[in-house]
């Protein structure tokens, strides 16, 4: 190993340590997504969810720019990943990126249940309480879209059309792992 990376080595390792010692209390999940700010004075990233049944993502932010893809779903989840004037970049489920005018958006949370299981045979239990055994509300398909009452950081309070319970947040796109989002 070069005299240099050893040197750049020793330094990391000191500085790990340094922090560790010093007792300086780790940076919450929130806390650290939170250190960066949008020109908007909001959080990057950060999720929100389509307000319109019917939005287009554009290669670019403006509507010069090529449509990329149509969403026909309201409600369906976005995280904003970058901002320009008023345009948004975001990234679906899926990871297609592209940008959607900030008025196509909205503050209400949303998630996706386990869209990585999707076209599976398999469901997962909407429960009563945030326990493993706890009551079983409801099953829920992989790909179903619910809206986001609350979470503890392990489990989120969701909505599915008529069935409230809560499911592992592990489960979800749409929120952060560990995130916490009070009612």
């Amino acid at each position: 190993m070069p005299r240099w990376a050893r040197a750049w080595f020793v330094f990391v390792l000191i500085s790990m340590v340094a922090i560790v010692v010093s007792g300086a209390p780790p940076v919450a999940a929130n806390e650290a997504r939170a250190a960066e700010r949008g020109p908007s004075g909001l959080p990057l990233p950060r999720f929100v969810s389509l307000k319109s049944g019917r939005v287009n993502m554009r290669v670019g932010p403006g509507t010069s720019y090529a449509v990329k893809w149509l969403y026909t779903k309201s409600g369906l989840p976005m995280e904003i990943i970058q901002e320009y004037d008023n345009w948004r970049q975001v990234r679906d489920a899926d990871g297609a990126e592209g940008w959607i005018n900030q008025a196509l958006l909205s503050g209400r949370r949303t998630g996706i249940v386990a869209p990585w299981f999707k076209g599976k045979a398999t469901t997962l239990p909407l429960l009563a309480r945030p326990r493993e055994d706890a009551q079983r509300v409801a099953e829920v398909e992989p790909g179903a879209i619910g809206e986001v009452r609350e979470c503890d950081g392990k489990w989120c309070r969701m909505d599915f059309n008529r069935h409230t319970g809560w499911i592992r947040q592990a489960t979800l796109w749409g929120v952060y792992p560990d995130e916490i989002i009070e009612e």
